[in-house]
């Protein structure tokens, strides 16, 4: 048994699901603000280009000599060293730089399940991680993942921006396949700045998760995975002869679940859950498992506290 998977006929239809019209009203947009608030006093202050890389030329802060060669600016030549050694050498310092946020949201046909719905769950966190990277004058950008595609918001910057955010983020439907290796291969290709990539997916990809996330981390891009998990999959409520649906491809099954059913399948998705853990700690990748019953911004500011970002 493989998730995501429905019922034939039963309420978990993605049909069934609730608009996304009150998706980012007025309640949610306080509770925006008190997280941009809260965040502050979380992690690093950052404000803009408090992110620094060494560069030779007019930094902030001096980081380091190296020696004189032609071409070099020669206004950083260091005489005071020249002078006690002889040798002409440079000062290096390190200069500002902003930091570009790539929010990357699922948009396949798994994500319409769970209560919310796995889309409107990860439409708030995007839009939650958007307002703080924003509130920190970062370049922010969004991209929808499906089919091997990637629709994207271009970089866009300013608080104000978020209403754009908004836009981008409501009239996204979950249909389709997942395809994320195909799909983050497009997205590298769109984007040659490299910055903080966000994965916000539940990893059902026929595929593996594997690859997708490979493909950020080889183009070089700082990756962190937020994987949604619903309740409902975790522990499904069911029992009986069934005809199962898979929601991407649309293959069906007829099963029997018995409760000796229910603990393998369990027992895979404890297992695809170590080896998932196993592989991003194992290529640096940082992970969160949210539970989708959570309130997305109370999950968001945990992530803030327990890992590294945004930071």
């Amino acid at each position: 048994m493989r998730w995501p998977i429905r019922v034939r006929g039963a309420h978990t239809d993605p049909a069934d699901a609730p608009g996304d019209d009150d998706l980012f009203d007025e309640a949610f947009q306080k509770r925006l603000e008190y997280l941009a608030l809260v965040s502050r006093r979380v992690f690093r202050g950052r404000t803009r280009a408090e992110r620094r890389s060494r560069k030779t030329g007019t930094g902030v802060e001096f980081a380091d000599y190296r020696r004189y060669a032609a071409g070099d600016d020669y206004r950083q030549i260091d005489w005071n060293v020249y002078g006690r050694i002889g040798r002409l050498m440079l000062r290096l310092y390190e200069e500002e730089e902003d930091l570009s946020v790539y929010i990357l949201l699922d948009c396949s046909g798994s994500m319409a399940f769970g209560r919310p719905p796995k889309l409107r769950y990860g439409k708030q966190l995007a839009a939650a991680l958007a307002y703080v990277a924003l509130n920190n004058l970062d370049r922010v950008s969004i991209t929808a993942l499906r089919d091997g595609s990637a629709e994207r918001l271009a970089p866009t910057r300013g608080r104000n921006r978020i209403f754009t955010v908004f836009e981008f983020l409501r009239p996204l439907q979950a249909d389709g396949g997942t395809h994320l290796a195909d799909a983050i291969s497009t997205f590298a290709a769109q984007n040659k700045r490299r910055g903080v990539a966000i994965l916000i997916s539940d990893l059902y990809d026929p595929l593996g998760f594997e690859e997708p996330i490979n493909a950020l981390r080889f183009a070089r891009f700082e990756t962190h995975i937020l994987r949604l998990v619903s309740p409902d999959e975790a522990e499904p409520n069911l029992h009986g002869e069934l005809e199962l649906v898979d929601s991407e491809t649309g293959l069906t099954r007829q099963v029997t679940v018995t409760p000796a059913l229910l603990a393998r399948y369990r027992a895979a998705q404890a297992e695809r859950d170590q080896r998932l853990e196993a592989f991003c700690g194992e290529k640096q990748v940082g992970l969160s498992t949210l539970d989708i019953s959570v309130p997305p911004e109370e999950a968001i500011l945990n992530v803030l506290r327990h890992g590294g970002l945004l930071a």
